[in-house]
């Protein structure tokens, strides 16, 4: 287990004092984080980073999992989709059915003094509040959401103390307080620690992919979101003017019931090529993550949408030239032609894979340029900061207004 003082080399001495005096604020609170999926994800993963951090600062901090069987899954994602501005149609008796599930959960569970609930699937377990305080965090890209999926989320979330969006263009007209906070990677993960050389070696060996020539990644769940036929045509079109290889790697999480098919339908569009490498990596790959990325020549994220896009975050800590979708919370990480490159299209993305691969100096100078920025600005360590400012707010508003 890592402790806060590890991290006094990357942010200095003052800034881990500055974590301790915060969490001792919160000494005698408990929070309890609620979620629907204890592995897969960007949730789950800041979780099991962030909890033993937050009691190594004092803070009684706990995580539970609301259960779920695939009926109520299969309506939470209509959800996910509809408020990434798919065009769905919940039901009546799926949004009852919705509403049954978070209240059997309600029933079993004793909660905290800060009760933080992440994304649409446990927020109806509000209807359970008794005194304490109570937050609701969209992990979620909110810009164009379904309204009526929205109207029905949001009679929940306005009762909260509290409502955190991960970007700007998340935010709604609510009655609440609502906070800008990023999410982050843990550099001293196996995901992100440094490795060496020949451990990335071995890893790409294993996996037979040749880094002689170019290899581009992309590493994110098998989501219709996350464009991964998008990827196999802008790789093809590339392949026109330069050699390269492409990697496709992820899993998927136990509240996303669509993973599998959109796998199968990605190895169907690829399994004429050998130069396409899809790999299913299961919750516990993340040196194998980090390996690709490491031993990668590009690192694509063409998301659709997206509510930030940690694989950015990560792929940037490594120094490596990333192209990225232009959505979500992806600008705020890629600042166009200086710390990566923002695409739109198909076509774009491909224009962009061959120059990188073309042009490596330039590549390099991305990848330097981001990982400062990720260092500066989206780390596990200001995440916490931020979290205990956020939760201290609540019982002295006076004191703390603006984070």
């Amino acid at each position: 287990m890592r402790t806060i003082e590890e991290y006094a080399p990357i942010i200095g001495r003052s800034a881990t004092d500055e974590l301790f005096f915060l969490g001792e604020k919160l000494r005698g609170k408990s929070v309890q984080n609620i979620n629907s999926t204890a592995v897969g994800g960007g949730v789950a993963e800041i979780l099991t980073q962030m909890i033993p951090l937050l009691q190594q600062l004092g803070v009684d901090a706990r995580w539970d999992v609301i259960k779920g069987n695939d009926r109520f899954f299969a309506v939470t994602k209509k959800f996910h989709n509809g408020l990434h501005g798919a065009d769905v149609e919940v039901t009546d008796e799926e949004f009852e059915y919705f509403l049954e599930v978070n209240r059997q959960n309600a029933s079993e569970m004793v909660f905290g003094d800060i009760v933080y609930i992440h994304d649409p699937q446990p927020i109806a377990l509000i209807e359970k509040r008794d005194g304490n305080k109570w937050i609701w965090r969209c992990h979620i890209d909110f810009s164009q959401p379904n309204q009526r999926i929205w109207k029905f989320l949001e009679q929940f979330t306005i009762r909260y103390d509290s409502a955190v969006f991960s970007a700007p263009a998340f935010a709604r007209q609510l009655p609440i307080k609502q906070v800008l906070i990023a999410p982050s990677i843990d550099p001293l993960s196996d995901k992100n620690k440094d490795l060496p050389e020949d451990v990335v070696n071995s890893m790409f060996e294993r996996f037979g992919i040749d880094r002689r020539r170019p290899v581009v990644t992309q590493i994110s769940r098998f989501d219709y979101l996350k464009d991964p036929l998008g990827v196999i045509k802008a790789y093809k079109l590339a392949k026109r003017h330069v050699d390269m290889q492409l990697v496709l790697a992820g899993g998927g999480a136990t509240d996303d019931p669509e993973g599998p098919q959109i796998m199968a339908e990605v190895k169907e569009a690829s399994e004429h090529d050998k130069d396409i490498f899809v790999l299913f990596l299961p919750p516990a790959s993340d040196l194998e993550i980090n390996a690709l990325q490491r031993g990668s020549t590009v690192v694509l994220q063409k998301s659709l949408k997206e509510g930030f896009g940690l694989t950015v975050s990560e792929a940037l800590w490594k120094s490596k030239p990333i192209i990225a979708g232009a959505v979500g919370g992806i600008p705020l990480q890629v600042a166009h032609k200086y710390s990566g490159i923002l695409t739109h299209s198909i076509e774009g993305t491909a224009y962009w894979i061959k120059q990188l691969i073309c042009e490596p100096e330039y590549a390099r100078r991305l990848g330097e340029n981001g990982r400062e920025h990720i260092k500066n600005n989206f780390l596990i360590t200001r995440h916490i900061r931020d979290y205990l400012i956020l939760f201290h707010s609540l019982f002295h508003s006076d004191e703390i207004t603006v984070l």
